[in-house]
């Protein structure tokens, strides 16, 4: 058995019939035994196809459809799959044995539903990994709780910290070791007086270590272009032995982003020398006035965009960044749910905000919506246009549109006639087509009338594609989507291709096409069981 694209894309195909998923299963189980000398029995990784094996078993493990007995025949072929099966619901602590599948027991304990004697034993055992992952999960016994926060391996002590409760928070924002710390600012359960304490010097002992002065000589300052390949420390690594100046940097940055930091203790970072804090801070809701008055005066233009972004900086910060030139700032403005609606029009004609809908289109009101419909310029219109909600007067409007860009807007909207998209299409062409094959009610015709202007077209690759994931095109359509390189691996999984074309693509010249044919649920069953002996 030779697993291949082709085959990982079979084992995904919704329509595969029960009895050839046991027959896959039954394969790979005959493969799992078969191992190479040294080989471990049962773990498909030893073989030499052990890598493309493995991601068929995945491949199966990833479908909803498996009988319990098809979960527990693939947890025993490859511990991946049955972490996957066991956060999908599909295995119980009566089918996996803890020291054979330790990653999968720790899985049903991290969705609550392993065996509390696995706890005691995974708190104890000697692979640091497993006491790691021990730590991340929730409702631990105290006696757990206290064992795996005195661990010896700081890894395991910081995931507890990032996770643990409010009293366990405290008693580790005191940990000698700056990376518990800064796994403690990260912990939304820690207490805000603790948040506080950490980001506030003098407060709290300072730490006596952190990992970057556990493995190297200090003073050490990590090199951008590290040569090591393997090397596990940030690249901003830094620590003179005494300040561990990078952990606690990151510790504030966690803290900052914290939603359980006080205001008071954030705003202090307002005049911070590090940018990327101030950065942080500029995303923060809730902060005092004079906080934010003082980020709109920073000269990093990524801190006044991302507070341009803010919803909690008020109408008047608002007004003031609305005429600030900097890099992005009026963009993100204009993303702001908050921002005044005319301040939003004063920014559509000068600022690109692209084809999403922007939060305060979506609130509009009613009136406010037939303000927008009314406006004398299409920039303003066209982010209206963006709604999939709009009255069917103003839809229709919109769709009659003489911009080209407004069309654009509009072309996806729900309830728009073929006659209205066609419309379209005949006033503006290249620049509607691709949009207007995007409406999920363009019908069969349509979408083959479509292709036939291909080669008319510019956005003729685009078009494709879009047709090719529609789920009204119809066999014609998809033919011709077949003529394009990145449209073809998708119409190749299109339910409407013809049986026989996908039978043909099997054997595409590209693997990923073959696959995707392979995933069709229009594959007939025999094809199927043909694919699978064949291989």
């Amino acid at each position: 058995m030779t697993p291949d694209l082709v085959l990982c894309g079979l084992a995904a195909n919704t329509a595969l019939p029960n009895d050839l998923i046991d027959q896959l299963i039954d394969q790979l189980t005959a493969a799992a035994r078969n191992t190479p000398a040294g080989g471990t029995p049962g773990a498909l990784v030893s073989s030499p196809a052990g890598d493309s094996l493995s991601d068929l078993v995945n491949e199966l493990a990833d479908r909803r459809d498996l009988t319990h007995a098809q979960a527990a025949a693939l947890d025993s072929l490859d511990e991946y799959a049955a972490v996957r099966l066991a956060y999908a619901g599909l295995l119980a602590a009566d089918d996996i044995d803890p020291a054979a599948r330790p990653l999968a027991a720790l899985a049903l304990l991290d969705e609550g539903a392993g065996r509390e004697t696995w706890v005691r034993t995974f708190a104890t055992d000697p692979v640091v990994m497993h006491r790691e992952k021990l730590a991340a999960c929730p409702d631990l016994p105290s006696d757990v709780t206290e064992a795996l926060a005195g661990d010896p391996d700081i890894r395991v002590v910081a995931e507890l910290a990032s996770c643990t409760t409010p009293a366990m928070a405290i008693l580790l924002a005191r940990h000698p070791h700056a990376d518990v710390r800064r796994a403690v600012a990260a912990n939304e359960r820690t207490p805000p007086a603790v948040l506080a304490a950490l980001i506030t010097e003098g407060v709290l002992p300072p730490a006596q270590a952190c990992v970057v002065c556990d493995s190297k000589t200090t003073s050490f300052v990590h090199d951008p272009q590290c040569p090591i390949p393997d090397c596990t420390l940030p690249p901003d690594a830094s620590c003179d032995g005494v300040t561990h100046a990078s952990t606690v940097h990151a510790m504030q940055c966690l803290a900052l982003q914290n939603p359980a930091t006080p205001a008071e203790a954030a705003a202090a970072f307002a005049n911070h020398p590090s940018a990327v804090l101030r950065w942080t801070l500029a995303s923060r809701p809730g902060l005092p006035p004079e906080t934010y008055a003082r980020l709109a005066q920073d000269p990093v233009p990524g801190v006044r965009a991302d507070l341009a972004a803010n919803p909690s900086i008020g109408e008047p910060l608002m007004r003031e960044l609305a005429t600030d030139p900097g890099h992005d700032v009026q963009r993100r403005l204009a993303h702001n749910a908050g921002v005044p609606l005319d301040i939003l029009i004063s920014l559509a004609g000068t600022t690109k905000t692209g084809s999403v809908l922007l939060p305060r289109i979506a609130a509009a009101s009613l009136a406010e919506v037939e303000e927008l419909a009314a406006s004398p310029y299409p920039a303003v219109r066209m982010l209206l246009a963006a709604r999939r909600d709009l009255p069917d007067g103003i839809r229709d409007a919109l769709a009659a549109d003489p911009d080209a860009k407004v069309l654009k807007a509009v072309a996806p909207h729900p309830g728009l006639s073929e006659a209205q998209l066609r419309a379209m299409v005949d006033r503006h062409g290249a620049r509607v087509i691709a949009r207007v094959a995007t409406n999920p009610g363009a019908t069969p015709s349509l979408l083959a009338d479509l292709t036939h202007q291909v080669e008319h077209r510019s956005p003729a690759p685009k078009l494709l594609r879009e047709i090719a994931r529609h789920r009204n095109a119809t066999a014609p359509a998809l033919l011709a989507c077949l003529s394009d390189v990145r449209a073809r691996p998708l119409a190749a999984a299109h339910p409407a291709l013809p049986p026989a074309v996908i039978a043909e693509l099997l054997a595409d010249d590209d693997p990923h096409v073959a696959a995707a044919a392979a995933t069709n649920p229009s594959l007939p069953p025999e094809l199927m069981w043909t694919l699978f002996n064949g291989r």
